[in-house]
């Protein structure tokens, strides 16, 4: 059987356009995941705080949210390295607290791909909001116990001290992220375009 050159394969008809699909999906994804890691930026580094600590850690206007949003959207695999790549970015900053490798990890890329847990719960988004913030937590309190100790009042645990540092400015961002998680759930926002 003869074929022309550029004819199509009658044998291998459909496959293609399987693997076309993919890869314009995974395309989407890092398109979106980009603009995700920019929109982050502009709310968590671009627009001033609404309140900064001297030690670092700040609230800000709605800071988590769209790697939130993208975490629920994409789910966990996507919602991890979004958050790494912003983590990546942000401590790259001048504004960066950095006094060990190990600690400009946990407190960067780590902490901020912790945020890519809630996408292990796409359909509970405010649980999933709740494990991302609190696994963001986890990696500044690790690295409050064993980096930042020194800045501990006299008396205080350094334990209870990170967990209070930490989880003072933290608390405000989950109830802030988690507002506006339940607004863009209620609207159906996190289909949007999927």
């Amino acid at each position: 059987m003869d074929r022309r050159p550029f004819e199509p394969d009658p044998g291998n008809a459909g496959v293609g356009m399987a693997e076309m699909s993919k890869t314009t999906s995974e395309t989407k994804i890092l398109a979106e995941g980009t603009v995700i890691i920019a929109l982050t930026f502009i709310l968590k580094d671009f627009l001033p705080p609404i309140y900064h600590f001297r030690e670092g850690g700040s609230v800000s206007a709605a800071g988590m949210v769209p790697l939130l949003w993208f975490s629920l959207r994409r789910g966990l695999r996507s919602g991890l390295e979004a958050g790494a790549v912003y983590g990546l970015v942000h401590m790259a900053l001048p504004v960066s607290y950095i006094v060990n490798p190990v600690q400009a990890l946990l407190d960067y890329p780590i902490a901020f791909a912790s945020l890519g847990l809630a996408g292990i719960f796409k359909r509970y988004p405010m649980l999933g909001v709740a494990v991302g913030i609190f696994g963001r937590f986890l990696a500044h309190f690790v690295s409050g116990v064993v980096f930042f100790a020194i800045y501990a009042p006299a008396g205080m645990h350094p334990i209870a001290y990170s967990a209070i540092y930490n989880g003072s400015y933290l608390l405000v961002e989950f109830i802030i992220s988690s507002v506006i998680t339940y607004i863009v759930a209620k609207r159906g926002l996190l289909e949007i375009y999927l």
